[in-house]
């Protein structure tokens, strides 16, 4: 063997080395590459629909969970809270929700839900954006004799009934929001999908 012969062979195992090295280094740029196209889980969470079980939602109760960064309401009315809601509606400021922008057009009458038993609102004041806080008892000592359970900003006081829709003579001008959803089955829906699209 002549030392061509061996220059030749070290010469072809270190193009070979380099290759694979240079091949490996290649793949190891692009992954991360390639994946930032894809949007975050974060970025995704943002805008996707989100579904959540209802069924073990006790009556009475509520529970908040995040859509698009926002809080949202999912609360479970009683047959009492009903017959509640209807005894409100000549203290609203807009009992027919009136204004389009605060819900999807298939929303309508004085439950604003699908199904009475649950309505859905975004817990955001329509005033100056604090969040208020769920108050379902009857004539608290803090509200008076006429509150018949609902929502109670403590920001500035707006007060809205338990379908979400806010008293004559509050800060807050508009309705809460009841952001798109639908009843997936009796025991889950989606928020941020609406029925049609099922």
């Amino acid at each position: 063997m002549s030392n061509g012969d061996v220059s030749q062979g070290r010469r072809r195992f270190l193009i070979g080395a380099t290759s694979v090295v240079g091949g490996v280094g290649v793949v190891g740029a692009a992954v991360p590459f390639v994946a930032s196209w894809n949007p975050s889980a974060k970025a995704e969470a943002a805008g996707a629909p989100v579904t959540v079980t209802v069924d073990k939602i006790e009556p009475g109760q509520q529970i908040t969970v995040e859509w698009r960064g926002k809080p949202v309401w999912i609360i479970r009315r009683t047959e009492d809270m009903l017959a509640n809601i209807e005894k409100m509606t000549p203290k609203l400021k807009d009992p027919e929700s009136e204004a389009a922008s605060q819900q999807p057009t298939y929303i309508s009458g004085t439950y604003r839900s699908l199904k009475p038993e649950f309505v859905v609102l975004v817990g955001i004041c329509t005033h100056l954006g604090c969040v208020p806080t769920y108050r379902p008892e009857v004539a608290p000592a803090d509200l008076g004799d006429e509150w018949l359970g609902g929502l109670f900003c403590p920001c500035h006081g707006s007060k809205f009934d338990l379908s979400g829709r806010v008293l004559s003579g509050q800060p807050a001008p508009l309705n809460l929001e009841v952001p798109p959803y639908r009843f997936d089955n009796d025991s889950t829906m989606t928020i941020g999908l609406d029925p049609e699209a099922a």
